[in-house]
């Protein structure tokens, strides 16, 4: 029996309006076949870089043929182009503003075409609404089988932008970032296991993490080995390092958010990082 053909929405338009059932409609209507799966629609509003993390963080659990819209278009309308994104086994849709950074860093072989089969879109044509316009109806085609060779002409300037990196400040300090807080107030740093080994494993050295104002100095290894309020560092499930609370949320705790310099300094080691 043929599986259904999968698509999937990543976008920053939230639930309280009626953007999202909008695509929804549209792509049921060219492929009521399709099963849609919502990834994310609680991307920070214009973040490209937040949704560029959403879809890099879930895209290779779904089969292989599924096709992922990701919107996230502050340039809705301007001179950016659509694009689909082929790789071995998924296809992307979405605006040529840098959304699917990550997509293009994990991937050994990328195809990208710049949509212009206009022939593909719906009509009247909106300035202010490309996901219910393009986005939909050429996610809807492609899950349908048509070539994506078919909606345009393959590129090789595309938009993409590597996310920020941590630093190493000196020989015993390592700067790296918070690049968003959950739902439950876990800060997620872009810090991982390679970027400083030695604050990871059976007997890391001597470190304290320093964010805003709070001062860290244990890696737990789940959320509940902590005290209630405890505020600890955690590798996370993205693989970054989080600053965390056990049943609460450690951003309120500490006092910081999205975009604040997280410190490592290590006694009697010299901080690593592969970053560039």
């Amino acid at each position: 029996m043929a599986h259904r053909p999968i698509i999937t929405l990543t976008t920053d338009f939230g639930l309280n309006d009626h953007y999202v059932g909008a695509v929804k409609g549209v792509i049921l209507d060219i492929n009521p076949d399709a099963q849609i799966i919502d990834i994310c629609h609680s991307v920070q509003a214009f973040d490209v870089l937040d949704g560029a993390l959403s879809i890099a963080q879930a895209y290779s659990y779904f089969p292989a043929g599924t096709v992922h819209v990701v919107v996230v278009d502050p340039g809705v309308g301007t001179a950016r182009r659509p694009i689909i994104l082929s790789t071995e086994r998924h296809h992307f849709v979405a605006p040529d503003n840098g959304v699917l950074s990550l997509i293009y860093g994990r991937e050994e072989r990328v195809h990208v075409r710049h949509v212009t089969g206009e022939h593909y879109f719906l009509q009247p044509l909106s300035n202010t609404f490309h996901a219910r316009d393009i986005f939909a109806p050429v996610a809807a085609y492609l899950a349908k089988g048509v070539d994506s060779e078919k909606f345009g002409e393959e590129i090789e300037d595309f938009v993409r932008f590597n996310a920020p990196r941590p630093k190493p400040v000196d020989q015993k300090t390592l700067r790296g970032v918070v690049l968003k807080v959950d739902r439950y107030g876990n800060m997620i740093t872009n810090i991982t296991p390679e970027d400083a080994p030695m604050i990871f494993g059976e007997n890391p050295s001597p470190f304290k993490i320093v964010v805003g104002k709070r001062e860290v100095t244990e890696i737990k290894n789940v959320y509940a080995d902590g005290a209630p309020g405890e505020v600890f560092a955690i590798l996370g499930s993205m693989g970054y390092l989080e600053i965390s609370a056990n049943r609460a949320a450690a951003a309120q705790l500490v006092g910081s958010g999205k975009g604040t310099e997280v410190n490592i300094l290590l006694e009697g080691a010299v901080a690593a990082s592969n970053g560039n």
